[in-house]
């Protein structure tokens, strides 16, 4: 029934998109100076897990490189390219600037000077999930190279503007903005067709399977492939005639686990650290957690820092908070709360 597994996979960048033409033609419009060779703002696209934003970014620098050849562009996953260090090697090395940067002994401070003396064409970073930076200084020194353009994707907006200092908040407030809502049912139903269309064979599929695939990831394009590629999975695995409603039901926990397992992966060390005591605890209130944390680590976060680890795990449905301020009391999110 598969035809082609790579259209299932989360990373997959479509040659076409559905239903985002607003926020694919409101980005379009804040990069194209770049092709006349004028300078622009960054932008910063803001929304929750499972809309489109890394999806939709990385269509439309494609599809403007497409436009003109003299544009250069690279993709960083913060949350996992985290460090100063890191997050500079992967932008130098969207302009084969890293064939002699060791990375045990190259000072950070070189990467930086390498990039500064840049001076190719216009050169579009996406930084996703750029709120996990470890030192958001960074963005300031990024925002001053003229041949630079950053595209910043966050889950939420006052997130990443509450960790940053004066100067930087001044310069990122002006950014263009494209925010993404999550996708109703029909148009989730609509990403899914694509993706069959794309890669399976829908001689396999049972009519009004997708809807109910849409309709159990609730607005979640993440969720809706991680279902229909569990389920697709099941049928070739087992020999079934069809995909079923009951099979996209039956699978459906375990495409939401295995998408809270690879966020869990992705966790820096002091963010593991915190998923691990709430977990261990079963409950727990902030003031006992940041204890506990505090006895676990070295060189512990602030409170604020905290907090914001603490939202980024409820952004991803890793953990769940009750209650308000002082009653407040964290605790992790298991399958059955999330179906």
């Amino acid at each position: 029934m598969i035809t082609d597994a790579r259209v299932l996979q989360p990373e997959f960048v479509p040659g076409e998109v559905q239903h985002r033409d607003a926020e694919v033609n409101h980005l379009s419009a804040a990069l194209r100076p770049l092709i006349d060779g004028d300078p622009t703002d960054p932008v910063l696209i803001d929304g929750p897990p499972g809309v489109g934003k890394t999806c939709i970014a990385r269509f439309t620098v494609e599809r403007l490189r497409e436009a003109s050849v003299a544009l250069n562009h690279q993709y960083v996953n913060c949350w996992e390219e985290y460090s100063r260090f890191k997050t500079l090697y992967q932008i130098l090395d969207g302009v084969a600037s890293t064939i002699d940067i060791h990375r045990q002994s190259t000072p950070t401070d070189v990467l930086l000077d390498r990039l500064r003396d840049y001076d190719g064409p216009p050169y579009i970073v996406i930084l996703d999930e750029v709120d996990q930076l470890e030192d958001k200084s960074l963005l300031y020194d990024l925002y001053r190279i003229p041949e630079l353009t950053m595209v910043l994707i966050v889950n939420d907006e006052a997130q990443l503007f509450a960790g940053l200092d004066d100067r930087l908040n001044s310069r990122l407030n002006a950014c263009t903005r494209v925010h993404f809502d999550t996708y109703p049912k029909s148009e989730l139903t609509a990403i899914l067709h694509d993706r069959v269309r794309w890669g399976l064979n829908a001689d396999y599929l049972q009519d009004g399977v997708l809807p109910t695939i849409a309709e159990l990831a609730a607005g979640d394009a993440r969720t809706a492939i991680g279902i229909l590629r569990q389920a697709a999975h099941t049928v070739h695995t087992n020999s079934h005639d069809m995909l079923t409603d009951s099979i996209a039901e039956e699978v459906a926990p375990a495409a939401r686990t295995e998408i809270r397992r690879n966020a869990v992966e992705r966790l820096t060390h002091h963010q593991e650290v915190i998923y691990t005591i709430i977990n261990e605890a079963g409950e727990i209130t902030p003031g006992d957690l940041y204890e506990a944390y505090r006895d676990r680590v070295d060189n512990s976060k602030t409170k604020r820092t905290v907090r914001n680890y603490l939202a980024k795990l409820e952004q991803y449905n890793l953990i769940a908070a009750d209650g308000q301020t002082k009653g407040r009391r964290y605790r992790t999110l298991t399958d059955a709360a999330l179906a």
